[in-house]
């Protein structure tokens, strides 16, 4: 997807006590990769190994790769064990994202920019919502994403969408239809991940092109987990009545997870749409101006 001419200036400051913290929350149980996803391209470039337990995208000059859920949701909170592509990633993106059917589709996306040796990675947001999208935010993160795994989070339920990086959230968007603004509710949603070559715009809006004498190039993923409703022949498995296991559906910031969002944004976060008044001359998006900026 298209990407527009994003400002990379921020202070990124060290990495404090409470990140480290942040950063030992994992997720404890792990779904089978054999049973719940489908290799959909790539050409034998993505693999399920140990038995399920790691998947592995790869890409090179000739192609990248991908991969989706068997299942559809409609709400949940779904986590992902992602290890990123190390080294001299420039121009690669690893996109991690929901993703519904057809031309008016909603999707919430994670995608992870590539850089040269020794720079951070940018993490790039975007929610689309009926085919409308326009809504990026990008990060820097405050560890190194290629030396471990880390656990990415998508909370989505019908008041709001918040994305965490191990327990710690990023950004929330709120449903606020009340002022016209359309909110993901109403499509399923498979999840999605993909590898491929994006040096048109990728590192330094595509001043910094792929090296590929570095190929393959390689992201791991494990112990993925969704508590979540899965729809299928157009029923869901969640009931009207939700049990105690399914409190993300009302899940929201308490005043801790507010502070941490508020952490993040102050010292990296790199780019807000809802701050570029050159994107939006006549106005910033109406969700922007209702306090939705987070």
């Amino acid at each position: 997807m298209a990407s527009p001419s994003l400002s990379t200036s921020t202070s990124c400051s060290s990495l404090v006590l409470f990140s480290i913290w942040a950063c030992s929350l994992m997720v404890a149980s792990a779904a089978n990769f054999n049973q719940e996803f489908d290799i959909t391209w790539g050409d034998g470039r993505a693999k399920i190994l140990k038995d399920g337990e790691l998947l592995t995208l790869s890409l090179d000059k000739l192609s990248g790769s991908g991969f989706q859920s068997r299942n559809e949701y409609l709400f949940g909170k779904i986590d992902m064990q992602i290890k990123l592509v190390p080294g001299n990633s420039a121009g690669t993106v690893t996109a991690y994202y929901l993703r519904s059917e057809g031309s008016l589709w909603d999707e919430i996306d994670f995608e992870f920019l590539g850089n040269l040796s020794g720079n951070p990675y940018i993490v790039h947001t975007n929610i689309f919502s009926q085919g409308k999208g326009n809504r990026e935010q990008q990060f820097y993160l405050w560890f190194d994403p290629t030396a471990d795994f880390h656990t990415y989070t998508v909370l989505w339920n019908s008041q709001r969408i918040i994305l965490s990086v191990d327990g710690t959230p990023l950004r929330e968007f709120k449903n606020m239809e009340s002022i016209g603004v359309p909110y993901p509710k109403n499509q399923p949603m498979r999840l999605q991940s993909s590898l491929w070559n994006a040096d048109d715009w990728a590192t330094r809006g595509g001043l910094v092109k792929t090296d590929w004498t570095h190929a393959p190039f390689t992201a791991s993923y494990r112990n993925f987990n969704a508590d979540a409703c899965i729809r299928s022949s157009g029923a869901s498995s969640c009931s009207s009545s939700s049990s105690s296991n399914d409190a993300w559906l009302s899940e929201e910031l308490d005043s801790t997870s507010q502070e941490r969002l508020n952490w993040v944004q102050k010292n990296y976060m790199i780019y807000n749409y809802c701050t570029d008044t050159n994107r939006f001359p006549q106005g910033l998006p109406p969700e922007c101006t209702a306090t939705n900026s987070s």
